[in-house]
């Protein structure tokens, strides 16, 4: 493990800092052999990934920090000083516009003794300002004021100590990520095919998204893994566990025609750990009324192509790997949040075309919350189901049992019509790339890692 310093150094701050003797041992920062614990190819997870604190550490280290997270929408930023404050694995970081209009982001921590420089969830500021001790910094992430600076030795220079900025930031089509990685590839290059499904939710008609209806925010036991693999691979569930909420919407009670219950379509596996489901069928359509009734499928078909329309442009689900999903039937975008090895946060936004009239995008709104809101139907359904697995994984003999994902081994394909690799929409193909995918980066030193 390389020291400290120069860890610090590849972390994104703008300038050396002098750090004197500090080294930190390589023992802080023990690695495990994960390769025994995923066998993507014959389908079997050992449940140790979900509850193992080291492995839990490990992961902030290998697959959070090199990877490109989702941050923040681009509407959440309209003149210089607007800011959103979230968080990359469980580092908090600040986004921001800063006066040359440019979207930046840096690390929420002081660098005098380490508390937040923003408490606030958002909104427009000048500058941030560490509550504790009152140190200051600027929109370019500088430190600009320190209290009793005279009582510091000369060689102390304020633009040594700087916030440690996020050194990565891009975005695609209204979403901005980033990554600690200052190596990483291209977000572009990240996103690969996957960019393909996700431009039939983002680019309907090329007014792009906005959001509307704030933040949602909630706590969910379970780990964070598990809400993600759903979102990739999962569309084997909702029969099962949604059977109420699908009871209570359809017309008169009576329960979803026998053609909504036995769906078909494809699901797409991605070799970068992405993974999206869809049903696939010549009337998909958006399920609130007003939407279905404002959108032009035809201009859409224009635009997107068939394959796109009959597919992920409506029903279905998809996650970018890590930790980033969506819903394009409602418009629901969220990132699961990880507090532990048995603790996740769920932040959820819901996005909307910006060419939509005003009652559109309400009844849009509306209709995510009540599906997939904090107390929507489908929502408690995934997070009573992550919870029981969580809740039970601790035991001796429990952890011991292999959990299995071999529904459609094999069955991955190119179809001709949707790229890359697909399975059928009943397949766990988009749950074994992502654990392949976490597997590969788990035993792959990170940038900062040098020769270990």
């Amino acid at each position: 493990m390389t020291s400290s310093p120069e860890l610090a150094g590849r972390l994104g701050r703008p300038t050396p800092t002098p750090f004197g003797p500090l080294s930190r041992p390589p023992e802080l920062a023990s690695t495990i052999d994960t390769s025994g614990l995923v066998d993507a190819d014959g389908g079997l997870v050992d449940r140790a990934i979900f509850t193992d604190h080291q492995i839990y550490q490990q992961e902030l280290r290998r697959v959070f920090a090199p990877s490109w997270l989702f941050l923040a929408h681009t509407d959440q930023f309209r003149r210089p000083g607007d800011f959103f404050g979230t968080y990359m694995g469980e580092d908090p970081v600040i986004v921001t516009m800063d006066r040359n209009r440019k979207i930046r982001a840096y690390l929420n921590s002081c660098r005098h003794r380490g508390a937040r420089v923003c408490r606030a969830d958002a909104g427009t500021t000048r500058n941030f300002t560490c509550t504790y001790h009152g140190w200051s910094y600027g929109l370019d992430g500088g430190l600009v004021s320190v209290p009793n600076k005279a009582g510091y030795p000369d060689g102390f220079d304020t633009a040594d100590w700087g916030l440690v900025e996020v050194p990565l930031i891009d975005s695609h089509r209204g979403l901005i990520f980033g990554t600690w990685n200052p190596q990483a590839p291209s977000l572009s290059e990240a996103l690969g095919t996957m960019a393909w499904y996700m431009d039939a939710m983002l680019d309907h008609d090329g007014s792009g998204t906005e959001v509307v209806g704030g933040v949602h925010k909630w706590v969910l036991d379970g780990n964070w893994k598990l809400a993600a693999e759903q979102f990739a691979t999962d569309w084997y569930h909702v029969n099962m566990s949604h059977a109420s909420a699908l009871m209570l919407l359809s017309p008169e009670g009576k329960g979803p025609r026998d053609e909504i219950v036995h769906r078909s379509g494809r699901q797409y596996a991605d070799p970068n750990g992405h993974g999206a489901g869809f049903p696939v069928h010549p009337r998909n359509r958006f399920d609130a009324q007003p939407v279905h009734q404002w959108f032009d499928y035809d201009a859409a078909r224009a635009r997107l192509g068939d394959a796109r329309v009959e597919g992920p442009l409506t029903n279905g689900h998809a996650t970018v790997f890590p930790n980033f999903s969506y819903l394009p039937v409602n418009g629901s975008v969220r990132v699961w949040h990880p507090k532990g090895p048995d603790r996740m946060e769920v932040w959820a936004w819901t996005l909307v075309d910006r060419s939509m009239p005003d009652d559109v995008k309400e009844a849009q709104r509306l209709y995510n919350l009540r599906t997939f809101g904090p107390s929507g139907v489908f929502e408690q359904d995934d997070g009573e189901n992550w919870s029981e697995v969580q809740a039970i994984s601790r035991g001796f003999v429990t952890n011991s049992v292999p959990l299995n994902y071999q529904m459609g081994l094999g069955s991955e394909r190119e179809d001709g019509r949707y790229p890359g690799l697909t399975s059928e929409l009943y397949s766990d193909s988009a749950g074994r790339a992502f654990y392949r995918r976490w597997q590969r980066l788990m035993n792959t030193p990170a940038w900062y890692e040098g020769d270990v």
